[in-house]
């Protein structure tokens, strides 16, 4: 298959390469548009520059569907069409995107895995939701998985070809630069076609389309939810939320919409990753349990689009909190980021738990801005004494003040 567009290597490449000559099925997560397809043609390309022989399926292609729902035989024969022999002593790298359109994804890639060594499995799916569906037990153990999100403050820089080193001091002009394009950023979001677009116009156009894609796809028929316009006016109202807790019960009386469906909603929005429920920080778990949880969206683009109606010219609070969130779930992964809050209104935007370490972090557009109290009050009562304030204006002028780009 050709792709005229660039592709560009992503962060997440390196993990993966680890397992491409294990027995392991690779399995590729994430929501539309974040390039999971992109990247199983990077890995093609660079198993084809080895020598390697490669075939690629494209399950948007009904064709290819229902050759693969026939069973494993039907796939063989088309492997074999092609000039394929999986039985031969050379391994066949096979790449199957968006393999939740198959009717039983877990019983195809179980038989793979089992009875034909000489086939390595490298998948994509748009929906964990789907994939959790149809997936089974049987898989336990044959699988290894990665979640792609949008592109990552770095990964932006990258596609934008701007020179950056993690941890360099740099100029008074370089970091200039760095503001500018890290605003750039928040505004509009990290989806890799967004990023590549030049025009204001063009990027919202193509976040509505993502925006009517998942709608109208995984949801309607990945979900099942018979009911579009309830789950459009959730999905609306949780992205003007970004950022606060959410209380079911209010929720409920806001939309109309049944708590019980409300749930079934945001299970959903979470499991297509278009979403993140941050549950607050405690040390016991049974309190953390019965508090409410934060909601964050992934990408700050798509979250203004549902919520503004458009793309912005300013940065407002909470889209910048949520670009903070993102960057530290992509880095860290989202299990990592809790929050703090106490009976009395203390609050800490982000509790980063990283390797049994702890670390208060703050999302301040303006390093002006940050309130020490709630930190000084946090790290006497866990006993730790160091934290991180991640501002965009300003200078940062404590060893715990940083830049978003050095989180």
């Amino acid at each position: 298959m050709i792709v005229n567009e660039p592709i560009f290597e992503r962060t997440v490449i390196e993990e993966i390469e680890k397992y491409l000559h294990t027995n392991d099925i690779i399995v590729l997560h994430g929501a539309r548009q974040v390039g999971k397809t992109s990247i199983l043609y990077y890995l093609e390309n660079q198993l084809k520059s080895q020598k390697r022989i490669t075939y690629f399926i494209d399950l948007e292609d009904s064709r290819f569907v229902k050759i693969l729902d026939a069973g494993v035989e039907d796939f063989l024969r088309l492997l074999r069409e092609d000039g394929i022999h999986p039985d031969s002593r050379e391994k066949v790298f096979v790449f199957i995107d968006e393999i939740q359109y198959l009717k039983n994804p877990s019983s195809f890639l179980k038989l793979i895995a089992d009875h034909q060594k000489g086939i390595k499995l490298i998948v994509s799916g748009s929906s964990s939701f789907a994939i959790k569906t149809k997936f089974k037990d049987s898989l336990a153990g044959r699988t290894v998985n990665f979640e792609i999100f949008n592109l990552s403050f770095r990964e932006f820089l990258f596609f934008k070809k701007y020179p950056f080193e993690e941890g360099k001091v740099y100029t008074t002009k370089k970091i200039d630069d760095l503001r500018g394009l890290f605003r750039e950023y928040v505004l509009f979001g990290g989806y890799p076609r967004i990023v590549l677009t030049p025009e204001t116009e063009r990027k919202e156009k193509y976040l509505q389309q993502i925006i009517d894609t998942y709608v109208k796809k995984d949801i309607r028929d990945l979900a099942d939810i018979k009911d579009i316009d309830k789950f459009n006016k959730l999905l609306e109202t949780l992205a003007s939320q970004s950022g606060q807790q959410i209380n079911i019960t209010e929720l409920s009386n806001t939309t109309r919409i049944a708590k019980q469906t409300i749930e079934k909603y945001i299970f959903i929005m979470e499991n297509t990753y278009i979403i993140k429920l941050v549950r607050p920080f405690s040390r016991n778990i049974r309190s953390e349990l019965f508090k409410l949880p934060k909601i964050y969206f992934y990408d700050t683009g798509l979250m203004q689009m549902l919520w503004l109606k458009g793309l912005q010219k300013e940065i407002i609070g909470n889209v910048f909190e949520t670009a903070i969130f993102a960057e530290l779930a992509k880095k860290y992964t989202h299990n990592a980021v809790s929050y703090w809050r106490t009976k009395d209104g203390k609050e800490i935007d982000f509790i980063l738990k990283v390797k049994n370490q702890i670390l208060p972090v703050e999302a301040k557009l303006n390093f002006g801005q940050f309130n020490p109290s709630a930190v000084q009050y946090f790290n006497k009562h866990y006993g730790i004494d160091n934290y991180r304030v991640a501002a965009l204006k300003g200078k940062p002028e404590s060893k715990f003040y940083i830049y978003p780009w050095d989180l």
